[in-house]
């Protein structure tokens, strides 16, 4: 089933919608959730709750490309269940790795003022990306946005682990340059 008919059974609240969602996307959802939470059980609650929160934010929204949407919900759904189990971080292995990759290149922020900030740099970044070639940009995506592990990248990329390892390495640097030229670091 095509997506725009997938989203307009979410707007005439039938029930079907969201077992068309999970025929053509539980497997890309449980991709995302496994990469930050690493256990299955956490994993379906998440895509669970993915389909919940579709359920009730369909309507008002009506999102362009459904993929994108829900794979934001689920993403955003599993790096709330890791900040839950904060203190015990199970499972967390290549969400934490990535982003403590990330940490010393990208400043965080709690207050409104720095979550304005927060919102710049997020837009500088999102520059930044459209400026390297495209594999690049997809290596960095996969790795810091879908928390893939090298080896995963490794493989859909058909580079050595070694050679992403330093492609994100370079990649860092070069974001970190940026930041610093942009006036957040």
């Amino acid at each position: 089933m095509e997506d725009r008919e997938i989203v307009a059974l979410y707007w005439s609240r039938s029930e079907t919608a969201i077992d068309e969602t999970r025929l053509k996307y539980e497997p890309y959802l449980m991709k995302i959730a496994k990469n930050i939470l690493n256990d299955l059980e956490d994993c379906r609650e998440c895509v669970s709750d993915t389909y919940l929160r579709a359920w009730n934010s369909i309507p008002p929204h009506r999102p362009a490309v459904l993929s994108t949407y829900l794979g934001k919900i689920t993403r955003q759904g599993a790096i709330d269940g890791v900040r839950k189990q904060h203190a015990a971080r199970r499972g967390a292995d290549s969400y934490a790795c990535a982003l403590e990759e990330l940490g010393d290149t990208v400043p965080g922020g709690e207050t409104p003022e720095q979550q304005v900030a927060a919102r710049e740099l997020a837009d500088s970044i999102g520059q930044f990306l459209w400026t390297l070639p495209p594999q690049t940009r997809h290596v960095f995506l996969w790795r810091y946005y879908y928390f893939d592990d090298i080896r995963a990248i490794a493989g859909r990329s058909g580079m050595s682990r070694a050679k992403v390892k330093s492609l994100l390495y370079r990649t860092r640097q070069q974001l970190k340059t940026h930041l610093v030229r942009e006036g957040f670091l």
